[in-house]
């Protein structure tokens, strides 16, 4: 059983990977549409996790999604702000003339998923979008999945502290520390391999394992408030989407986070 589960979660993965870098290969509107496609499954996932999917409030934080992706596709990065407001605005109107039919809780729902999904994936789009994009935004997947990989990695070998036991009782402070070290090291082989397409950080080798591990720390904060969300709600999974892996949200809960701080970092170091 266990390595039949094992195979699942495996050629998901594969499945994913060869999905990802085919998107980021092609950029432009096969990227956009991948990632906007994306956002929508894991909004929808979020909003049926607090109960809040059917309802008047969930259409409208659907519909501030949707024209929050627009804005981004149609390159109105100055009104973005504007644009999120808007979808605000939309949701708060929603709220009011359905009083008092649903509680606050559930408006707040329906504004925060639209900053955590739709918002926050969109930063993969805009660092494909820089000077040699294809290899910056692999940094990204460095900083999390890589994290989260050499995490569980250290954690079983040498983990005995355990950091949030009543949250995620397997995860450990040496293995947090590993997450962080692992993933700089991954970057620093990655710009030893790719340090000419990574020349826009000045020196890439010191640069770019210095990025990596800030990014890890984010990804397990993202990693762990995904957990936590889930555990407020008494779910396991956020959908089923993903055999093996669970749904949208359980694989990039860590990648949500670690994104815009890659995209920021970025744009300082250059």
């Amino acid at each position: 059983m266990k390595n039949r589960d094992f195979l699942i979660r495996l050629r998901s993965s594969v499945i994913l990977v060869a999905v990802a870098i085919a998107g980021f290969y092609f950029g432009g509107i096969a990227l956009f549409a991948l990632l906007a496609f994306v956002s929508l499954v894991g909004v929808f996932e979020l909003y049926k996790v607090c109960g809040t999917w059917g309802t008047p409030l969930a259409a409208a934080g659907f519909m501030a999604s949707c024209l929050y992706l627009e804005a981004v596709w149609l390159g109105w990065d100055s009104w973005l702000l504007f644009v999120l407001f808007l979808g605000f605005v939309l949701i708060l109107g929603t709220y009011v003339f359905t009083f008092p039919r649903y509680p606050f809780a559930a408006a707040a729902y329906s504004l925060f998923g639209v900053i955590y999904v739709p918002l926050m994936l969109s930063y993969l789009y805009r660092i494909r979008q820089m000077e040699n994009g294809f290899a910056l935004v692999w940094l990204v997947f460095l900083a999390s999945w890589g994290s989260d990989t050499m995490a569980y990695c250290t954690g079983i070998l040498i983990g005995k502290h355990k950091m949030t036991p009543e949250l995620s009782p397997k995860k450990t402070w040496e293995g947090a520390v590993g997450g962080v070290l692992g993933s700089a090291l991954l970057g620093f082989l990655y710009a030893l391999l790719l340090g000419q397409h990574l020349s826009v950080l000045g020196q890439p080798l010191l640069m770019v394992p210095l990025l990596c591990a800030a990014g890890s720390i984010v990804s397990q904060i993202g990693d762990l408030a995904a957990s936590a969300i889930k555990r407020s709600f008494q779910v396991k999974d956020y959908g089923n989407l993903i055999p093996g892996h669970g749904g949208i949200l359980d694989r990039f809960d860590s990648v949500i986070v670690t994104a815009p701080i890659v995209y920021y970092l970025l744009l300082l170091l250059q």
